[in-house]
């Protein structure tokens, strides 16, 4: 089975010519797939690998206009051929356009222009992939300072903090430093300030302006033919061109969202318990939730409804399995669920 992506037809380029020579640059439209579940403990997105390249990226195709009817057939075409799996819920997520961050494509000429837009997809389950070099990995892998469900992760303050300090001293004028080092503050919780789990996109950005992130010594070569020495011990698992940034604003959308809507459905299974359901929201969210509340928020929001069937639970007492509601967004507006806010120390 094919590890990278069908070679797409030249009818997907959007400009045959540029408006000021017969030949030269053209504008290619990408598509990029976050895909989406939860396992066990962790949530986990849907990976391809790419012959040629020593790193793994998300599933990723050009658009054609003259072979699909919208950009979202395409996506779904592409992740099909890519990992032999069928997508379900899927929204757009952001356009990404950044000169010299773009993702390339197999056959586009190193001139061309790729405007990259990302969709986030969810799926109640870890399917079955058929496809070699497709495979599930765990968002943490590459984001490991997201996750705080065990606390605040070690790796900020003995690796993170200290190199963003130094990142923000070397800075000439005495209000860049005090800029740098404010950003840093806030976005990684430092000195004490609050935790915001929806800042994965910033935090990401802000390693990879820093330096600290080996995409970025990649991009500079590759664009401005800059070089710079790699980081020495960089946090997280790179990914294959500008990825890891579409991720990240994935990771930051699907929070925010678990707030507002029910999205929290959609990953889970038809039949749950209230603890499973509890589970995802943490996975995602990585933060730790208090039991009682949760269950009353859900309980008091209408979405669930009992089964009035038991799940039995190892070393524990059964459980009741729930179902989600879908009519009850018929009848009202639904919201999402509470997510405390962590604290920095």
């Amino acid at each position: 089975a094919p590890t990278e992506n069908p070679t797409p037809s030249r009818s997907s380029r959007l400009f045959q010519q540029p408006a000021n020579a017969m030949s030269g640059p053209h504008i290619v439209i990408g598509l990029s797939a976050v895909v989406v579940a939860v396992g066990e403990d962790d949530p986990v997105v849907l990976v391809t690998a790419q012959t040629g390249s020593d790193r793994i990226g998300l599933p990723f195709g050009a658009f054609d206009p003259a072979g699909d009817r919208t950009l979202e057939l395409t996506l779904r075409r592409w992740v099909a051929a890519q990992t032999g799996f069928e997508i379900g819920y899927a929204e757009q997520l952001y356009t990404f356009a950044d000169r010299g961050r773009e993702a390339p494509l197999p056959d586009a000429d190193s001139a061309d222009r790729v405007v990259s837009i990302g969709y986030l997809a969810l799926t109640p389950e870890q399917a079955r992939l058929d496809t070699a070099g497709a495979r599930w990995r765990r968002w943490y892998d590459f984001f490991p300072w997201e996750d705080w469900r065990t606390g605040r992760p070690a790796l900020i303050d003995a690796a993170i903090a200290p190199a963003l300090k130094d990142w923000a001293n070397d800075a000439r004028e005495l209000t860049l430093k005090e800029q740098r080092w404010s950003r840093a503050r806030l976005a990684f919780a430092l000195d004490g300030l609050s935790w915001n789990e929806e800042r994965a996109l910033e935090r990401y950005e802000l390693l990879y302006e820093a330096g600290l992130a080996p995409e970025a010594a990649a991009d500079r070569l590759r664009f401005s033919r800059e070089t710079v020495p790699a980081p020495a011990s960089a946090p997280g698992e790179p990914m294959r061109s500008d990825h890891r940034r579409i991720l990240a604003t994935a990771i930051g959308r699907l929070r925010g969202k678990l707030k507002y809507r029910p999205v929290v459905f959609e990953l889970a299974p038809p039949r749950f318990t209230l603890l499973r359901l509890q589970r995802i929201v943490e996975a995602i969210s990585g933060l730790t939730l208090h039991k009682q509340n949760f269950r009353r928020f859900v309980e008091r929001s209408g979405l669930v409804a009992g089964l009035g069937e038991m799940e039995a639970s190892a070393g524990g007492r059964p459980a009741e399995l729930f179902r989600f509601r879908r009519e009850a967004l018929t009848a009202r507006p639904a919201g999402g669920v509470h997510v405390p806010t962590a604290r920095g120390d």
